[in-house]
């Protein structure tokens, strides 16, 4: 009841307004987003740096309504990966296609994503495409194999992300894997219907390790997204059966979310990339960390009795 009442307030543009009007509000919005500029975002990910984590960054904004705005999101974007060049960070972009235009003009978005992935190709960066609800999973995953088709060289410049929670996923992965795509796998955290997606955590958990052995077989360096101790047990677990070295893969986490697990992981040896949101329009993703975990509304509890 509490996920899908926070996954609610997330679609709320009227309530949004009101909510970001109380005293505090973006105060305790910054457990999880690294500010709204870029310059604050690239701090962020200079610490992460020196507690020798990676990162990846992700200018919040979805389901953007115009060509223009669309372009816009794209040019920051661009801006995102000079600035991480120019700063030698360890940092690559992560983005939503409903950012590039994708509700608007899927021609358009498909070349606004050509252009970030051959940018980042240029400069020896990446992008990941983010997964959003299962309305895009095909379109999505449609375009990032189009864009590998056109330009060998692209190939490894982009990934997906695949949501563990969705029954499809399991043939996601295995056809990533025929691609030689590399993938994110998270749980998942948009409100989807029994008729698509396994209602019950427990179905949800086996089903990721389950992905998460595909993918480590696979040996194609990928992300293996969550805070969930059992299911980074889970795989660490696996990845010693199968034989897999520690740098073949990567854990990756969101910022301001179990930083006690992301200093355990790095002390084992495992490599950790965080995920860095930043932006003015955070108000949606906020809301989708309160609906994830407990713990995080407490937090948000105690700020605001503060």
């Amino acid at each position: 009841m509490l996920r899908s009442f926070f996954l609610y307030l997330s679609r709320q543009k009227r309530l949004e307004k009101r909510l970001l009007a109380l005293p505090g509000a973006r105060r305790l919005a910054k457990q999880f987003v690294a500010g709204e500029t870029l310059a604050e975002a690239t701090e962020v990910v200079r610490n992460l740096g020196r507690a020798g984590r990676q990162a990846t960054l992700d200018r919040l904004g979805e389901n953007i309504a115009t060509r223009e705005q669309a372009r816009a999101a794209t040019e920051a974007y661009q801006e995102i990966l000079e600035e991480i060049a120019r700063q030698k960070l360890d940092c690559s972009i992560s983005v939503k296609l409903t950012q590039l235009g994708l509700d608007v003009s899927e021609d358009q978005c498909r070349e606004n994503l050509r252009a970030l992935v051959e940018r980042a190709a240029e400069l020896g960066n990446h992008v990941r495409v983010d997964m959003e609800g299962s309305a895009y999973t095909d379109r999505t995953l449609a375009l990032i194999a189009d864009i590998q088709r056109t330009n060998g060289r692209m190939h490894d410049a982009v990934g997906a992300v695949i949501q563990a929670y969705l029954y499809r996923s399991a043939e996601d992965v295995r056809r990533l894997i025929e691609q030689k795509t590399t993938v994110r796998l998270c749980k998942g955290a948009y409100q989807e219907p029994a008729s698509i997606a396994y209602p019950h955590k427990a179905d949800v958990d086996a089903n990721y390790l389950c992905l998460t052995r595909m993918l480590l077989e696979s040996r194609l360096d990928h992300c293996i997204a969550t805070h969930d101790p059992r299911m980074i047990e889970g795989t660490c677990r696996a990845a010693e059966e199968l034989g897999a070295p520690k740098d073949v893969f990567e854990f990756q986490m969101l910022y301001g979310i179990r930083r006690d697990l992301q200093q355990q992981i790095v002390e084992q040896g495992y490599r950790l990339r965080v995920y860095v949101p930043f932006g003015a329009e955070w108000f949606p993703y906020f809301m989708r960390r309160l609906a994830e975990r407990p713990a995080n509304v407490l937090f948000v509890a105690k700020g605001l009795f503060r």
